[in-house]
């Protein structure tokens, strides 16, 4: 028989080892804290538009706000995918003024004075005067172009016209364990938008530990068993390794038993992706997170993407999409309000969490938080928001 090692708290289970002081408190409300972050992090990070269902054909577009940055991305007439701020050259007007829509002609027309741009790539075509100046010559005065690139039907953007693109530098956490979900072939069921009073910050926090969950979400904690304990891995308590093998989910994670899928009542109602794989099904739900603005949570008969965007020091805005096959959209025996309530549920119980969080910071003498041993996730992005802040 094989002398067992001692456990060592120190190698065994995920954890600080040490309390860490979180970011200032003044970083969730200070107006130039805020601004260097929306020039810093959102200025020059890859950030989610939409799916690419929301564009389902050549020329259809839609715009978006970046902080004080409008832009709009947009199909040209071949079906490629091009980004532009959304203002006209002439003296700066808004060109789309709809969130989304479907261009009429391959020309982008200025509301105000008409000028007129390609949307294939925003040259000015034609101007509403009765002449050109002698010194001006269209071809600078172009649109001002974003970066834009789809991943798996995901619409990316990026405010540096130069960014590069690297997958392993887009994703927080890995993108590689939703392989087997269809992602580019789903399409939009709902949409659920809500302005949140918090600093964008907060929610990520609140996203990356559970801690809350016991108190916060009891129907989620009923769901998945593993979040009654407040952590998130089964391997973030000392002794871990006693449950090791234990198929309660409480120990092992995943749903609990009987569920397939973050619903009402835990059920697929029979519509499961046939793509998926026994492990992609145990583990019940699957995350991959882009900071600053998207995270994916995949289950085993839909998928859900939340985009968040900061309009302000203290607003959030949530914008959800539910994405199921077009099969299973068609079904007479599938409800979607099934998933769609339950996601909605929670992400309200999370977001009044983060107001009540966001108000309480403001108090004079509270100047930083602490973050505590099941708060790795935390001091992952924090330190990630530090480092971003700082390049």
């Amino acid at each position: 028989m094989t002398e067992q090692k001692p456990f060592d708290p120190e190698t065994d289970y995920r954890s600080l080892k040490t309390s860490e002081p979180s970011l200032p408190s003044n970083w969730y409300f200070d107006p130039d804290v805020y601004k260097n972050e929306m020039s810093r992090i959102f200025g020059r990070e890859w950030l989610y538009v939409c799916h690419t269902s929301a564009l389902p054909k050549p020329m259809s577009y839609r715009t978006m706000q970046i902080g004080d940055q409008p832009i709009f991305v947009v199909r040209d007439s071949d079906g490629q995918l091009k980004a532009f701020h959304n203002t006209c050259r002439h003296r700066g007007s808004i060109l789309l003024q709809e969130e989304s829509g479907q261009l009429t002609s391959k020309a982008i027309v200025c509301p105000y004075h008409q000028w007129s741009y390609h949307s294939a790539d925003g040259r000015l075509v034609k101007t509403s005067s009765f002449s050109d100046p002698v010194n001006f010559e269209k071809s600078d005065y172009g649109l001002y172009p974003v970066a834009v690139r789809e991943w798996r039907g995901c619409i990316m953007v990026n405010l540096d016209p130069d960014a590069k693109w690297d997958i392993e530098d887009i994703f927080f956490r890995t993108s590689g364990e939703i392989v087997n979900f269809p992602l580019e072939t789903m399409v939009i069921g709902h949409v659920w938008r809500k302005v949140m009073g918090c600093n964008w910050k907060s929610f990520w926090e609140n996203f990356n530990e559970c801690l809350h969950c016991p108190n916060v979400h009891p129907e989620l904690v009923d769901l998945v068993p593993l979040y009654g304990r407040r952590i998130v891995d089964r391997r973030d308590t000392p002794g871990w390794r006693d449950h090791e093998g234990d198929n309660d989910p409480k120990y092992r994670g995943g749903l609990r038993e009987g569920a397939d899928t973050w619903s009402m009542n835990g059920s697929a109602q029979g519509h499961i992706l046939g793509t998926l794989s026994e492990d992609d099904k145990a583990r019940g739900q699957t995350y991959t997170v882009s900071l600053p603005s998207m995270f994916i949570a995949a289950y085993a008969d839909h998928i859900r993407i939340v985009r968040l965007m900061p309009v302000g020091p203290e607003e959030t805005e949530l914008v959800s999409e539910w994405l199921f096959t077009p099969e299973t959209l068609a079904s007479d025996d599938y409800d979607t309000a099934n998933v769609i309530e339950f996601a909605k549920l929670v992400m309200t119980q999370d977001l009044e969490a983060c107001e009540l969080n966001q108000r309480g910071m403001h108090a004079a003498p509270f100047k930083q938080g602490v973050l505590m041993p099941e708060e790795y996730y935390l001091k992952e992005f924090q330190d990630w928001v530090r480092q971003t802040m700082e390049a």
